[in-house]
């Protein structure tokens, strides 16, 4: 993958991660003091409990579909769908069906 530091690279984040059964998997892409660019796969059924960040963060989902829920609101997102997740807002994730995403998170 491509680093700030580094010669420039195409590649497709949806290709970058793979699925693993029963299981969430995640690669970081980019990590600074500004934020970091995280790629996950998530099997059928796999997600991330209820929690808060206290970074604003944008989630674009590569593959399949996931449900978020942001402040006790539910959102369905497919491939190509992004959402913005606010700072300090509980927010929570399950994979409808296997799905990828990229969350970029942007600390302040």
């Amino acid at each position: 993958m491509s680093n700030a530091n580094q010669t420039p690279e195409i590649f497709i984040a949806a290709e970058a991660v793979s699925y693993s059964s029963q299981s969430v998997v995640s690669k970081t892409l980019y990590k600074n003091n500004s934020g970091n660019i995280t790629l996950f796969a998530f099997d059928k059924g796999e997600g991330l409990a209820e929690h808060t960040t206290p970074h604003q963060a944008l989630v674009q989902v590569l593959d399949g579909t996931a449900e978020i829920t942001i402040g006790g609101n539910t959102f369905t997102l497919q491939t190509g769908g992004c959402i913005f997740l606010p700072a300090n807002v509980p927010h929570a994730l399950v994979a409808v069906e296997s799905f990828k995403m990229m969350l970029a998170m942007i600390k302040n």
